[in-house]
């Protein structure tokens, strides 16, 4: 059987069109990144295993922990292309896994953090 061809960028593109508008202006200078995989050191800064599968990151500092005149390194979220395909390899399931990736990396940039997350479903 031939698995179906899976434009990974279309999907994040879905993805994004799915965020509610009013989001939209606290988003302009997050770009969303596409990586294959996310570095060893990376996980190891985080605790995690090297063979984690991270599907995404959010690096920067969330809206509400800025202070008036913020001057901090940009914000973006990082998609692990790799690791999201191998446990998703069925069309559907990748693309609803990227919207929940995307979803979960958006919150944290809004200061949700972790142990809410997993409350909303989002962990």
């Amino acid at each position: 059987m031939t698995r179906p061809q899976v434009d990974f960028e279309t999907m994040v593109r879905e993805a994004m069109a799915r965020v509610p508008e009013e989001f939209m202006p606290y988003l302009d200078n997050v770009p969303i990144l596409i990586e294959e995989e996310p570095d060893p050191a990376l996980l190891r800064s985080m605790g995690l295993p090297e063979d984690d599968g991270l599907y995404g990151i959010y690096t920067g500092t969330p809206l509400p922990d800025r202070p008036f005149d913020h001057a901090g390194l940009p914000d973006r979220i990082i998609l692990y292309r790799r690791c999201l395909m191998e446990d998703f390899p069925d069309p559907e399931e990748l693309r609803t896994e990227i919207l929940v990736t995307v979803v979960h990396e958006i919150a944290h940039h809004f200061g949700i953090g972790e142990e809410r997350l997993e409350e909303l479903g989002l962990g």
